[in-house]
C-alpha cells in the first residue's frame, strides 16, 4: 500500500511539472527568409534548416539521385492560399468570440516579446482591391490590439501596415516571441479546436471554387494529329 501512494504521489508531481512547463517560439521572417526557434523548458530546438555549409575542395562528389534539400518557412508560406478581406472578416466572427473566453480564463498568462511587425501591401496589380485591404487590415489592428493587451501580456508592440502603388508583391518582415505554458496551451487550443476547424474547412472550400478548371486534354490526345 504505501508503495502504491509514492507512485501516485510521484505521478501527481509530475503531472504538475508537465503542467507548468514553459514553451516560448521566436519566429523572424524577412528579405525571403525566415527562421524559427522553439524553447521547451531550458531547452531550444531550431524549427528551421541552417545556411548551407560551403563544400571543401577535398569532399567527394555524391553520385545518385539528388536529394532535396529542406525548404525554410518562407518558400512553405508562398504555398498557402492568400486571404482576403472576406476572408479575414470570417475568421475574426469566427473564432474571436472563443478565443476571448479562452484568453479570459489564463488571466493574462501569455506573453508575447518581442512584436514587432512591417507589412507593405503592393497594389500595382489591382489598387482599388488592395486600398480595401487596406483599410479593414488597419481597422482591425486599431480595435484589435487594445483588447489583446487587456488579455495578453504585450509590453511593447510595434505594428506598421503601409501600401505601395508601385509594388506588385506585398513585402512583410519582423519578429515574434511568444512565451506560455503547457497548461495554459492545451486549455485554450482545446477551447479553439472546433471553431478553427470550421473556419479552415470553409476558407479552403472557397479558395477550391475559386480556382480556375484545368483543361481537358484527353479529347485531344485521343484524336491525334489526322482528326478533321
Amino acid at each position: 500500500m504505501p508503495a502504491l501512494w509514492i507512485t501516485l504521489t510521484v505521478l501527481l508531481a509530475l503531472a504538475i511539472v508537465i503542467w507548468r512547463l514553459r514553451l516560448g517560439l521566436y519566429a523572424a521572417f524577412g528579405s525571403g527568409r525566415a527562421t524559427a526557434d522553439l524553447t521547451i523548458g531550458p531547452f531550444r530546438i531550431r524549427l528551421t534548416p541552417d545556411k548551407e555549409t560551403k563544400k571543401t575542395a577535398g569532399e567527394p562528389k555524391k553520385t545518385g539521385k539528388p536529394k532535396k534539400e529542406p525548404k525554410d518557412l518562407a518558400e512553405a508560406a508562398k504555398k498557402v492560399p492568400k486571404p482576403t478581406l472576406a476572408d479575414i472578416r470570417d475568421a475574426v466572427e469566427t473564432l474571436w468570440p472563443a478565443s476571448k473566453k479562452a484568453l479570459r480564463r489564463t488571466r493574462r498568462g501569455i506573453r508575447i516579446q518581442p512584436l514587432r511587425l512591417a507589412v507593405t501591401l503592393g497594389g500595382a496589380e489591382d489598387p482599388a482591391a488592395a486600398a480595401e485591404l487596406y483599410g479593414g487590415l488597419h481597422a482591425l489592428i486599431w480595435t484589435g490590439m487594445p483588447a489583446l493587451e487587456q488579455l495578453l501580456v504585450i509590453p511593447d508592440p510595434a505594428i506598421h501596415l503601409g501600401i505601395d502603388f508601385d509594388a506588385a508583391k506585398t513585402r512583410a518582415e519582423g519578429e515574434l516571441g511568444l512565451s506560455i505554458r503547457l497548461g495554459t496551451l492545451i486549455a485554450v487550443g482545446a477551447q479553439l479546436a472546433l471553431p478553427a476547424i470550421g473556419w479552415l474547412r470553409r476558407y479552403l472550400k472557397r479558395k477550391q471554387r475559386q480556382q480556375p478548371p484545368r483543361p481537358d486534354t484527353t479529347d485531344s490526345k485521343a484524336a491525334g494529329p489526322h482528326a478533321a
